[in-house]
């Protein structure tokens, strides 16, 4: 995009440089030309008068006085009726110019300049005119270059949005770029991000709706077929198993269609390797650590795979990283413990955590503890949900998050290496995985101790 902006603008520079520098030079040329001669002629004009004042004098010409008015390696002619002819100047060799007056009552005068002066003057003029094209050009470019950026970066980050929301990162955001046609392009993006993850979410709480009254109300009607089961009359019986059938039958078409559900949300995602999504994230906000003085640090086995889309992967994370940032204190930590079938990814920080009656809703769309939107939380769960994952909240003081991951085929680390840790802070940076780097958050890294499939069984038996 900015490549095809600059190269307009530079076209437009360049054609209007060459319509006007052309009939410039031109011009300018024969401008040093019709200077000479008009110089040529004043000067002899000048001799015709005091040549005129010599005669009326009775006098002979007096060449002596005429030296002065002779250009420097220039030839003048004179010839005037019962008068030798005359001459001031040697013999003009080579290309000249040259200039004739004829004076009142007879006589010629002609003047003769080489014509080298005139085209050093000449190619003088064309140098400025050069000098006055190359300098337009580079203003040119500078402007096109400052033009380009100003209209490609603006759009490129359109675009960038633009694409973000279909693959499910419906954040929005409050920049604007003083255009008004791409700021109308931002706020329909925003306006539609806030729709889509409206509509998205209330189809999700519906389909959670539905799945639980469903359950609940098949669970009451197999309590009460199975009580008819005890019937003393075999035909009773008989017809009790066959609806007891038939609900178990509707309990699996039930669960069927809320994993194909899942399944499709999930459709997107691959297999990729966390390590190189979590440097991503390290990277991303490693200035902003750096700004505040804090830490990031983060822990990841390098070969530990999981099945995620790594958008949504890594927006959710950037989330829980920025709400940490901006609510959190001391020290950030990204904790990956892999598993045999699934993979928690815990962030973790200093601050002063989640009050009491927040836990519960921490998710809720519109619930926030400080001055935010309250949106963020909401979405990273439901990033984290569309790829068959689950996000959670660990421990409330100091504030735990865990994204659980569907754990991919790929080989896992077992030596525990470590992708890094970046760091940014007043001390410098902090590498996390050395000798002296302890577990996240002391006792809640004991607390936290165990596989990533043993915190999410103890993690759903409390959600019970």
């Amino acid at each position: 995009m900015r490549r095809r902006i600059l190269i307009s603008i530079l076209l437009v520079v360049a054609a209007t440089v060459l319509t006007l520098g052309v009939p410039l030079s031109v011009v300018s040329w024969r401008l040093v030309a019709d200077m000479m001669h008009q110089d040529l002629a004043s000067r002899l004009d000048s001799i015709s008068k005091v040549l005129t004042a010599q005669i009326a004098e009775g006098q002979d010409p007096h060449l002596s006085r005429l030296d002065f008015l002779v250009p420097q390696g220039g030839r003048l002619v004179i010839k005037m009726p019962g008068h030798i002819d005359q001459t001031v100047g040697d013999r003009v060799a080579g290309e000249s110019i040259s200039e004739k007056l004829v004076m009142t009552g007879g006589g010629e005068l002609r003047l003769t300049v080489p014509a080298d002066a005139v085209r050093a003057e000449q190619y003088e003029a064309l140098g400025l005119v050069g000098l006055a094209v190359l300098l337009s050009i580079l203003v040119g470019t500078v402007i096109a270059i400052i033009t380009a950026r100003r209209l490609a970066t603006p759009m490129t980050d359109v675009a960038r949005r633009a694409a973000r929301l279909g693959a499910g990162d419906f954040r929005t955001s409050s920049r604007r770029y003083g255009i008004s046609e791409l700021d109308r392009v931002a706020e329909v993006l925003d306006s539609s991000a806030t729709d889509i993850a409206a509509l998205i979410r209330r189809e999700r709480d519906l389909a959670s709706d539905i799945s639980h009254q469903l359950r609940t109300r098949l669970t009451g009607l197999r309590l009460r077929l199975e009580e008819l089961a005890q019937h003393p009359d075999p035909d009773v019986v008989s017809e009790v198993h066959a609806a007891l059938d038939q609900t178990d039958r509707l309990v699996t078409v039930v669960d069927d269609l809320l994993a194909n559900a899942r399944s499709r949300r999930a459709a997107g995602a691959t297999e990729l390797r966390l390590a190189d999504e979590l440097a991503e994230v390290r990277t991303e906000w490693e200035s902003a650590f750096t700004a505040a003085g804090r830490t990031l640090q983060v822990r990841c086995p390098r070969r530990t795979t999981v099945h995620a889309t790594g958008v949504r992967l890594r927006e959710a994370i950037g989330v829980l990283v920025d709400n940490a940032l901006k609510h959190g204190a001391g020290t950030v930590r990204i904790t990956v413990r892999p598993g045999p079938t699934m993979v928690v990814v815990e962030v973790a920080d200093e601050g002063p955590g989640v009050a009491d009656a927040l836990v519960g809703h921490i998710f809720d769309r519109g619930v926030s503890t400080a001055d935010s939107t309250g949106i963020g939380l909401g979405l990273a769960r439901a990033f984290i949900e569309a790829d068959g994952g689950r996000l959670a909240l660990r421990r409330a003081r100091p504030p735990i998050f865990g994204v659980f991951l569907v754990a991919g085929r790929g080989p896992e680390s077992q030596d525990g290496e470590d992708v890094g840790a970046g760091g940014a802070g007043s001390a410098g940076a902090s590498v996390a995985g050395s000798g002296a780097a302890s577990d996240v958050g002391g006792a809640s890294g004991r607390a936290a101790e165990g596989s990533a499939d043993d915190l999410a069984t103890a993690d759903a038996a409390r959600a019970e």
